[in-house]
């Protein structure tokens, strides 16, 4: 980790030193000119106004004074570009974040404008990440926008099990990518505990409502000829087929607006395998042990004698 305007390297200042020694001369020198030059200009006018001198020779004069302070303003900018110059030798972090590895060694020589420069800076704290929206969510996020919502946004890693950090909704793209049908967008994170690294792949869930509604698992609801369904166990363990309207959904669980009433239990494995009436076993249940005829009845039968 660097710090804004530390230093990272140095390029070798002697002949930029030279360079600078040599443009401070010459603005020195051409000052000097400069100083003379309104000296005599000084003392024409006032031959002038005694009559002593001809008009044309103060005009000269007024004229060489001219060149001269523009040669000293010329002299002022080399002697900039000289002292920049100089600075560049100081190799200084332009940001604070994360250093990656050198690009060069002591002794290389580098050059302006080189693709691979020194070292590549990433800013850690805070740090951007951009997902892909959904072009339909579009108008839903620039709504809540509008109406000045902190959209919370959490980062999580590739499995979708750890949360790395939370967050805001920064900003939306200008376009909509037409091979995808989405639009690009970045949330930030303080990223405090340096979870989230530069170029790392992640999951973003982006808050854009609180709804209080009845929610199963995805794997609960089924399509059929009738439209959506699940199936409820009964007291008695068995199912019954049930048609409901479904609402907002996530990856794991969907919203269940119509058709299902919240401690309901819903058949969430086997939904295949099973037909309305069936009756199911939960998890817990014990399994039921076939018996062998005449077993458990309390009866006892004595053979017959030879």
């Amino acid at each position: 980790m660097v710090r804004k305007g530390q230093l990272l390297a140095r390029i070798d200042p002697r002949p930029y030193e030279q360079a600078l020694m040599q443009a401070q001369g010459t603005r020195a020198r051409d000052e000097a000119q400069l100083q003379a030059a309104r000296v005599t200009l000084s003392r024409y006018r006032t031959l002038l106004g005694q009559d002593s001198i001809a008009r044309q020779d103060v005009d000269t004069q007024a004229a060489l004074v001219k060149q001269l302070e523009g040669t000293v303003m010329t002299d002022r900018a080399a002697e900039g570009v000289a002292k920049l110059n100089l600075d560049y030798t100081r190799i200084t972090a332009p940001v604070a974040g994360r250093i990656g590895l050198r690009a060069v060694d002591v002794g290389n020589t580098v050059t302006a404008n080189a693709t691979t420069g020194i070292a590549v800076i990433t800013q850690m704290n805070p740090i951007d990440v951009q997902f892909a929206v959904p072009q339909d969510r579009v108008p839903d996020i620039q709504s809540r926008t509008t109406q000045g919502a902190q959209l919370p946004v959490r980062v999580l890693d590739r499995n979708r099990a750890e949360v790395l950090d939370t967050g805001t909704f920064l900003t939306l793209d200008n376009t909509v990518d037409t091979s995808t049908g989405t639009v690009k967008a970045k949330a930030r994170f303080d990223n405090a505990k340096a979870n989230l690294f530069p170029n790392q792949f992640v999951n973003v869930q982006i808050t854009l409502r609180t709804v209080d509604a009845i929610v199963v698992p995805v794997t609960a609801v089924r399509t059929g000829p009738n439209g959506t369904y699940v199936y409820v166990v009964n007291a008695d363990r068995t199912v019954s087929m049930r048609t409901v309207k479904r609402g907002e959904s996530t990856v794991d669980v969907v919203a269940i607006v119509d058709g299902l009433k919240a401690g309901e239990d819903v058949v969430t494995e086997g939904g295949d395998r099973i037909k309305d009436g069936a009756r199911v076993q939960l998890q817990g249940d014990k399994p039921r042990v076939a018996r062998p005829p005449g077993a458990g009845n309390g009866e006892r039968r004595r053979r017959p004698p030879a």
